[in-house]
């Protein structure tokens, strides 16, 4: 089976046989079959569950055993037989009685309108599909039964209850009955999936969209279909949209409405009467809805969702059979690193700056620097240390894993803008990663500083040496002048 179609294996919605049923037991006078009905006989109803098909078979339902070859069985499908009593099938007013209660039964209240009817329910017997999607119920006496789908697996729509005689007429053999009858109920079945979307994004606050994609029943009437996503409390919702995934439109307060509770952070998609129509008529095709958040807090972030398929899954609980489907569950991933800012001697370093950076080139640049709370520019503390908190995951994106090497595959770059006094600012820009571990351990990178021209001196005018030189000078200038002095009283003498 393909993976569509595997993905499509629960897609609900009921179907029942009981008109074909009841029109062909009860529209045949058993007066001209012969022989009569033997009211001593026991008989069987043989319940056979398939997912229904995405075109009709042709097979006949008319109680006869059929070849099921191309259809897929459904196990674990819990059905319940009752007997209609005080109808008794030997007697053609047995057959008048149960052609006037098949003209007012209400597959929606089936009990209901067969005790407004003044007949009683017998004791019920319950029988589960086995692998082939058979079960059996044997040793019946003569006479009407109701048969109810009472207990399915998640994403199942029951098949409306309906009515069944044994017997029925022989439709090969008209003189005939056929005490052992198999009837062919067929079930929608609605599969779900949720993906995420978080690649391009980088840090807390940037926009990651949730898909939750579910299968149409295949049912010519849809009674009810929503889908719920109870969002994990990091998640910040912003809003949601629903289409059909073959490009059909659907309009927003039309055919499909959108509530938030904010109280429990939960999303529903809820379809209206004219979706639902909308719905019934592109069963070939897929619901999507799209919900759009962002994260505000570092951590691995679960999230699954809830497509209810039917009217009756919106009383069950998720887990519950009957219930909707829950999607498996998918996961964004945010983290942080912490740095410690060194000199030489491996003592720490305060008043040092840094830039982040999504790619090597950027970094170089100085151009698009991560914005992180509104800023761009990140401080050591006075203790050397500095946490870069809000980043994806580096190996981790759209739900995934990914590998050194992906397109998804995310190296963050430092760039120190300011180094401390007295020291260098580093020469190239320091590549970093965001994951499960630099979130959890204390300090994740090492990043020293080299004093001023590598440690060297560099000479400094005004230094000692120049003043050396300009006392040197003095001393010869004075020399000189004695000596003038000296000279001119020599002269004079």
């Amino acid at each position: 089976m393909s993976h569509h179609n595997s993905g499509r294996l629960w897609k609900t919605a009921a179907a029942t046989i009981a008109g074909a049923v009841l029109a062909m037991s009860f529209s045949v006078a058993p007066a001209s079959a012969a022989p009569l009905v033997d009211g001593d006989q026991l008989g069987s109803i043989t319940v056979h569950k398939f997912e229904r098909p995405a075109t009709p078979t042709g097979l006949p339902n008319n109680g006869t055993s059929v070849d099921t070859t191309d259809l897929t069985a459904l196990a674990g499908v819990e059905f319940t037989i009752e007997q209609v009593n005080t109808i008794d099938l030997s007697t053609n007013a047995g057959w008048d009685a149960a052609h006037n209660l098949s003209s007012i039964f209400d597959p929606a209240n089936p009990e209901a309108s067969i005790t407004g009817a003044g007949y009683a329910l017998g004791t019920a017997q319950a029988k589960t599909t086995d692998t082939a999607g058979t079960a059996g119920f044997t040793g019946l006496p003569v006479g009407l039964y109701l048969v109810t789908e009472t207990n399915y697996p998640a994403g199942v729509t029951p098949s409306a209850p309906f009515l069944v005689s044994v017997p029925l007429t022989d439709p090969d053999n008209k003189d005939n009955w056929i005490y052992d009858v198999h009837v062919y109920p067929k079930n929608s079945i609605t599969g779900a999936e949720k993906t995420v979307t978080d690649a391009p994004d980088v840090k807390l606050g940037d926009q990651i969209d949730f898909t939750i994609t579910g299968d149409i029943p295949n049912e010519t009437t849809i009674d009810g279909y929503k889908i719920v996503d109870v969002l994990d409390q990091k998640l910040t919702y912003i809003g949601a949209s629903a289409t059909l995934v073959d490009g059909t439109p659907l309009t927003a307060g039309t055919d499909y409405t959108v509530n938030f509770d904010a109280a429990t952070n939960t999303v529903s998609v809820i379809f209206t009467d004219a979706g639902r129509t909308k719905l019934a008529a592109h069963t070939d095709t897929r619901v999507q809805v799209i919900v759009n958040t962002k994260v505000n807090t570092i951590g691995e972030i679960e999230n699954e969702a809830l497509v209810y398929p039917n009217a009756a899954s919106f009383t069950i609980a998720p887990g519950q059979p009957g219930g909707p489907i829950v999607t498996p569950p998918v996961v964004t991933k945010w983290g942080e690193m912490t740095l410690q800012k060194v000199n030489e001697n491996g003592a720490a370093l305060a008043g040092a700056a840094f830039s982040v950076y999504t790619n090597e080139a950027d970094a170089q640049a100085g151009t698009n620097p991560v914005d992180l709370n509104g800023q761009t520019v990140f401080t050591v503390a006075a203790d050397g240390t500095l946490t870069i908190s809000g980043l994806r995951y580096s190996d981790w994106a759209n739900g995934a894993a990914v590998a050194p090497g992906s397109p998804d595959y995310r190296t963050y770059y430092l760039v120190e803008t300011t180094a401390p006094a007295g020291y260098e600012l580093l020469a190239e820009p320091v590549s970093f990663l965001i994951n499960s571990t630099t979130t959890t351990v204390g300090i994740d990178l090492e990043v020293k500083n080299i004093p001023s021209n590598s440690g060297f001196e560099l000479p400094l005018t005004g230094g000692v040496g120049t003043g050396i030189l300009y006392a040197a000078g003095a001393l010869l200038v004075a020399g000189a002048a004695l000596m003038f002095l000296r000279n001119r009283r020599t002269s004079n003498n």
